[in-house]
């Protein structure tokens, strides 16, 4: 850096020399040397700037408190939704042929292809069409999940593994009416942790357990995320979700101040061989607010033997 700052400063003239080593003048070289000062010039000011707001985020616990605060009310307005995790009723697994859903329709099964015929006193949609009998996507497909709403409720079909089940809102759950706040740990920029990244190559497969009993998620883990604590090494393993890394992990807080079960956290891709881990947007996953998700839980490796006070507290009683 002080290399190129002597060149933009020193005046033109040092640089002029008698010696030619190519055939372009001394005034067409000057006038190059201007254009190649003011280049860098530009380049190192937009540096400096983003170095700035860089250490300025760190060092101003004010700014960093309110990027928190704001980043959990998102997280609360989107557990809210008329159809999230707090609006959900029920999630029954279906049986190959003919399955009720009481008071609604009838769903049948056959093959892994599902159709349902909409009962006669019952107003439905389907993407905004009106909805009468027909094959539903599953959340498997690539397109999404067909969404069949009426009333105050909704459902979908989910599948998991070889297994399929109707995953069903209602606007009016209790849950949902009922629901209060989530306790956080006190917000601190020493759990905004930055660790180094080591790539796999190739990715990792894994098998990840879930809540539900008897199945297993399979997935790729693209590498691993090293970072210390209290100067003790650490190590989690994240899978790709689109653009992101996504945590799932339990500590030594789980069953005491956080859920039982353990926590989630999405973070940025790698850059530069390193990952920033911020504990401080950890947060429960929808196994702590109802009994009709089916969430992943965390592998043997993502099991920290510390206590991480960062981020969501377990929520209610559970």
């Amino acid at each position: 850096m002080q290399y190129f700052l002597n060149f933009i400063f020193t005046p033109e003239k040092k640089y002029e020399t008698p010696i030619m080593t190519n055939k372009m003048k001394p005034e067409k070289r000057v006038r190059k040397n201007y254009f190649l000062k003011w280049l860098l010039l530009i380049l190192i000011m937009i540096m400096m700037q983003e170095e700035n707001a860089m250490i300025a985020q760190e060092t101003n616990p004010a700014a960093y408190e309110k990027e928190i605060q704001r980043w959990h009310e998102q997280r609360i307005n989107s557990l809210q939704r008329e159809h999230g995790w707090l609006s959900l009723i029920a999630l029954d697994w279906l049986n190959e042929g003919e399955n009720t859903l009481e008071g609604i329709c009838t769903i049948a099964l056959q093959n892994g292809k599902v159709t349902a015929s909409i009962n006669n006193n019952i107003v439905a949609t389907v993407n905004e069409k009106e909805f009468f009998s027909g094959e539903l996507k599953t959340d498997n497909d690539s397109s999404g999940s067909d969404k069949v709403i009426t009333g105050t409720k909704a459902f979908v079909i989910i599948k998991r593994g070889e297994q399929l089940a109707v995953r069903m809102w209602d606007a009016e759950a209790e849950t949902r009416k009922n629901f209060s706040v989530i306790e956080m740990f006190s917000i601190s920029p020493q759990w905004k942790i930055e660790a180094r990244w080591e790539e796999y190559s190739p990715k990792k497969k894994v098998r990840i357990p879930t809540i539900v009993s008897g199945y297993e998620d399979e997935a790729e883990v693209p590498g691993v995320a090293v970072f210390a604590i209290a100067g003790k090494e650490y190590r989690l393993e994240p899978t790709q979700d689109g653009e992101e890394y996504f945590f799932v992990f339990a500590d030594k807080t789980n069953g005491k101040e956080t859920y039982g079960a353990g926590r989630f956290l999405y973070t940025e891709q790698a850059k530069d061989g390193k990952v920033i881990l911020d504990f401080n947007k950890c947060y429960n996953p929808p196994c702590a607010f109802t009994p009709f998700a089916t969430c992943p839980l965390p592998t043997k490796e993502n099991r920290l033997p510390v206590r991480i006070e960062a981020g969501e507290k377990s929520y209610g009683e559970q």
